[in-house]
């Protein structure tokens, strides 16, 4: 019994020392855990909308370390490495104690470290927490973390860890970061050679670097292609033929793309790290190289700019913000997508949108191009000539000055920006300025950006999409009414189809309008398919005048390279929606064959006028203006015909003002049946009934 006595109380002894121990352990572990918080200091990315590597930031100390998980590699280059540097990582806790005996007992029959024992969980704490020498208690701590990560990380985590921090010479780190430097891709899918090179590396990744070292490179990939266990996991044969594969013996630079945008995303979300935008890199990549391309031709000093985007969705799909962001004499800096610049002649087509829409013009209508005065405002064409007679068609197509002031007089400056208001667009006026004619010309502030979003109307029936920010606004399209009614967006879009491509551009499908600014400071391209819109703006940063800067000569040529290289095939313009048809101007109405304005200022028409006839609204419709919720809204009310002055009547009372537009807004009492009449100038009338819902 006393042997059993002693037997019991030496193993109650045993556990207490024991659990006393463990105790001792963890409590070790708790208050010295591993610096695992480090290894979340990792390089921010930007990604394009299918999350595509647009441009990474260094880290804090200037290191490029992207991070990479398992399932970023090919899963070939995670069994070679697996296969080298720790061939039962799955099986131990984070010390091989088998590999770690055999370096030992090499080391003391030969006097020097024959092969080494660490682990890749024991490299992972190495790399977490570097230390500079390398002593017996500095290797005792790198056993020690790599127990406790085994125990707070999972093997994939670990490896997870290998792959962002691994070394690979200078300040790259991790495996995406030498994939691009090296091979230009992404990790997802090397070759053997590629593999072997990216296991080789992190042992000694200065003698090692290839842009460098090339033969110490190619020896340390032999290495790895020679040890068995490698040439077994890549299969019969391959690791032969692998090294015989060169070895790329310059560093390439990591993706760059979108700099502007990427700043941008970053001084907005400093604490992100991955940021998705809506951009496609593709684009993108195109859209940058003709600016690279065209900055050359255009000269020094000189910048541009370029936004594309989805009109339906409002997703920018490329933006370039300026030539070269590290140019300094072009101010690279500056994101001249989002400057106000005036925009020329570029607001042109939404005055003729207008006219259209009123029923002011048809395409074939006469207007006159010759000089004007508009109570002191007299407006010149860009070459100071004047060509007479000339359609609304080929005015626009021109670009002609005077005809275009004399359509935004009749629809009025006001009208056309409260319907750029309904793309949630608001141009900047001059200082204590009301809008006037010069807005057709140029005279408002408008940035790039803005004036894309003005175009998504034009491809997208009239409705206008909100473009965001690239980044963290939210694209989308714009509720509400129409900018223009899709009769006049197909008016506009079968002009501007029809202009002549610059030389040397192919004919694309597109249709596209110019604009320079006053003075030469500004070149304006817009252009748009059935999907896309695209534009583009040349100039100098610092609004001085450029000679010989024109929209047709220097922008237009950018647009058309721009939509080529995008990579973005063509979509056809939208089919012209019901009633849409271009009618000979000997088929028109005589009030439509020509556009002319009186000594009085009053829309005239040649010939005899015909009488006034109501178009909108229809007789007997009912007409929704908000009268059962008793906030009512006004009727827009339309005619065509008849002679200016009007004279609007509503259930027989006479609205306060004679007319002089074939158009009137009235805001009726309350709901119910009314009778709406107008008489011209010559006593003709005409009249409906509508009822008010």
């Amino acid at each position: 019994m006393r042997l059993w006595h002693k037997f019991a109380i030496g193993s109650a002894a045993g556990i207490l020392l024991a659990g006393a121990a463990l105790f001792a352990l963890d409590a070790a572990d708790r208050a010295f855990p591993p610096p695992l918080d480090k290894a979340d200091v990792v390089s921010p990315e930007v990604l394009d909308a299918d999350g595509q590597l647009l441009r990474a930031f260094a880290t804090p100390e200037g290191r490029w370390r992207l991070k990479t998980v398992v399932a970023d590699v090919d899963p070939q280059f995670l069994r070679m490495l697996v296969a080298y540097e720790d061939q039962r990582f799955y099986d131990h806790g984070g010390i091989d104690l088998w590999a770690l005996g055999r370096a030992s007992l090499q080391f003391v029959r030969n006097g020097r470290i024959v092969s080494g024992a660490s682990t890749l969980s024991m490299q992972v704490a190495r790399l977490i927490e570097p230390r500079a020498e390398r002593s017996f208690s500095a290797k005792l701590l790198q056993l020690a973390r790599a127990v406790q990560i085994e125990r707070r990380l999972s093997k994939e985590e670990i490896l997870d860890l290998y792959l962002t921090h691994a070394p690979y010479g200078g300040n790259l780190e991790g495996v995406r970061a030498a994939s691009l430097a090296y091979f230009g891709k992404e990790p997802r899918r090397l070759t053997v050679a590629e593999a072997a090179l990216l296991v080789a590396l992190p042992q000694l990744p200065e003698r090692r670097r290839p842009d460098r070292n090339l033969k110490a490179a190619q020896e340390a990939r032999k290495r790895v292609l020679d040890r068995v266990a490698v040439a077994e996991a890549v299969g019969d044969g391959e690791a032969e033929r692998a090294e015989a594969v060169a070895i790329p013996p310059r560093r390439l630079q990591l993706p760059a793309f979108a700099a502007h945008l990427g700043e941008a995303a970053l001084r907005k979300e400093p604490l992100v790290l991955k940021h998705r935008t809506t951009l496609k890199k593709q684009v993108q990549q195109g859209l940058e190289s003709v600016a690279r391309a065209a900055a050359t031709k255009l000269g020094p000093k000189l910048s541009l700019a370029m936004v594309m985007a989805d009109a339906q969705t409002g997703a920018i799909v490329g933006e370039v913000g300026s030539a070269d962001y590290f140019d300094a004499s072009r101010s690279g800096w500056i994101d001249m997508t989002r400057v106000n610049r005036s925009p020329g002649s570029t607001l042109k087509p939404f005055i003729y949108g207008l006219a259209f829409e009123q029923g002011l013009v048809s395409q074939e209508t006469i207007i006159e191009d010759r000089p004007a005065d508009f109570f002191g405002y007299r407006p010149r064409n860009f070459d100071m000539s004047y060509q007479g007679d000339v359609t609304v068609r080929e005015a626009l197509q021109l670009s002609l000055n005077v005809p275009a002031v004399k359509l935004l007089d009749a629809v009025g400056p006001s009208r056309l920006l409260v319907r750029f208001r309904r793309a949630e667009v608001r141009p900047a006026l001059p200082p204590n300025e009301t809008p006037g004619l010069a807005i057709g010309l140029g005279g408002v502030g408008l940035t790039l950006k803005d004036l894309v979003q003005l175009y998504t109307a034009l491809a997208n029936r009239g409705q206008p999409a909100r473009l965001g920010d690239g980044v963290t606004g939210t694209p989308g399209k714009i509720e509400g009414e129409p900018l223009l009614e899709p009769i006049a967006v197909w008016n506009v879009a079968d002009i501007l189809s029809g202009v002549i491509p610059p030389a040397g551009a192919p004919q694309r499908g597109i249709a596209y309008k110019t604009g320079t600014s006053y003075g030469y400071r500004d070149a304006w391209s817009v252009g748009y398919d059935g999907r896309y819109v695209l534009g583009v703006w040349v100039g100098r940063p610092d609004n001085s005048a450029v000679p010989g800067l024109t929209g047709y000569g220097t922008a237009a040529p950018i647009l058309f390279e721009a939509f080529a290289k995008s990579g973005i095939a063509t979509t056809p313009l939208p089919r012209p929606p019901a009633g849409a048809v271009r009618i000979a101007q000997s088929e028109l109405p005589i009030s439509q064959r020509r556009f002319a304005l009186n000594a009085s200022g009053l829309l005239v028409a040649s010939g005899r006028e015909p009488a006034p006839q109501i178009v909108y609204p229809p007789e007997g419709a009912h007409i929704d203006l908000g009268a059962k919720g008793g906030d009512l809204s006004p009727l827009l009310l339309k005619l065509q015909g008849g002679r200016a002055p009007f004279r609007w009547l509503a259930n027989g009372k006479p609205l306060p003002d004679l007319s002089r537009r074939r158009t009137q807004q009235w805001l009726p009492d309350g709901g119910g049946y009314s009778k709406l009449t107008v008489i011209d100038s010559a006593g003709r009338a005409a009249s409906v009934g509508v009822f008010i819902d």
